[in-house]
């Protein structure tokens, strides 16, 4: 057998392999073209499409606009309700989150420290996750009517005199963060309750033999530091859902009074649909992505630290 024929020979094997392997990448890209084609069109169009009129005049309905360069953003940092709803909406943050993770967690302990009726406490605690936020503001609002709602009435019971919640610049933004609390931590209750279930029972034994057979000694010891990446998500979670609140301001407040209660994403609607100023809308839409993708880089970072258990 001639060296030319050997050659031959071991290059079919190589050939095939290439073949192979580009009819497998062919048949890969043919798999996920319709996720692609799909990000594309809802995902990736429309953002560029906002970066482009961020930078335009465009109002919405005009059949023209023009560039104007930088012009949405500076008008955006020298306007006053837009940090005004900047500060409101890390206000609201910083009372939602501790709010939302610390009830959850307490709730999580009281129903799995009580052996009746666990099934049905964690159905009524889950219930404000399923409803919609539109739906529960509405009913709120009533609830927190200065004459008819059920909250004054009951402050009315012990002689106390009733709070015009939702229409007063001190109490607005407060009554909308202790709504966002009652609709989030019953997601974080079921996650705490998930994550005391993995918690091994030897490890209370072990705690009880060293002397740690107290209730919050075993909450210290072995509870608090066994929920670490628990706790952790829940509180990356609840920030990124908090940053996103627009349902219970539009509806109860529309920002105000005096915009006591704007926050940036009823900003972006006002400015793009009310005023129909769309290019300034666009660029309020850029920081605000901005934003958001700082906070998801953020929380990728955390999720993926590893947690130690002390």
């Amino acid at each position: 057998m001639s060296v030319t024929t050997l050659a031959h020979r071991r290059a079919r094997p190589a050939a095939r392999r290439r073949q192979h392997q580009a009819a497998e990448a062919t048949v890969g890209w043919l798999a996920v073209s319709p996720a692609l084609i799909l990000l594309l069109c809802l995902l990736f169009g429309p953002a560029a499409a906002v970066i482009l009129f961020s930078f335009t005049d465009w109002q919405l309905g005009a059949s023209t606009f023009r560039f104007v360069g930088t012009e949405n953003f500076a008008a955006l940092w020298a306007d006053p309700p837009f940090w005004k709803a900047l500060i409101n909406t890390c206000i609201y943050v910083a009372i939602v989150v501790p709010g939302t993770v610390g009830l959850g967690l307490a709730t999580a302990l009281l129903i799995e420290a009580s052996p009746g009726l666990r099934g049905f406490y964690r159905a009524v605690h889950f219930l404000p996750v399923m409803s919609t936020m539109s739906a529960m503001a509405v009913v709120w609002g009533t609830m927190l009517h200065p004459s008819i709602g059920l909250v004054n009435r009951t402050l009315a019971v012990f002689g106390m005199t009733g709070i015009n919640w939702l229409r007063d610049e001190h109490t607005a933004l407060l009554a909308v963060a202790l709504i966002g609390i009652w609709q989030g931590f019953g997601f974080a209750m079921v996650l705490f309750v998930s994550g005391l279930k993995a918690v091994p029972q030897q490890l209370y034994d072990a705690a009880a033999v060293d002397g740690a057979d107290g209730l919050f000694d075993r909450l210290r010891i072995v509870t608090l530091p066994m929920l670490g990446p628990v706790t952790m998500f829940v509180i990356v979670l609840t920030a990124s859902r908090a940053f996103e609140v627009f349902d219970s301001v539009r509806v109860l407040t529309q920002g105000g009074p005096n915009y006591a209660s704007e926050v940036l994403l009823n900003r972006l609607y006002s400015e793009s649909f009310d005023y129909l100023r769309t290019g300034y809308g666009a660029a309020l839409t850029v920081v605000y992505l901005a934003i958001v993708i700082a906070l998801t880089i953020a929380q990728a970072r955390f999720i993926e630290r590893r947690v130690h258990y002390s």
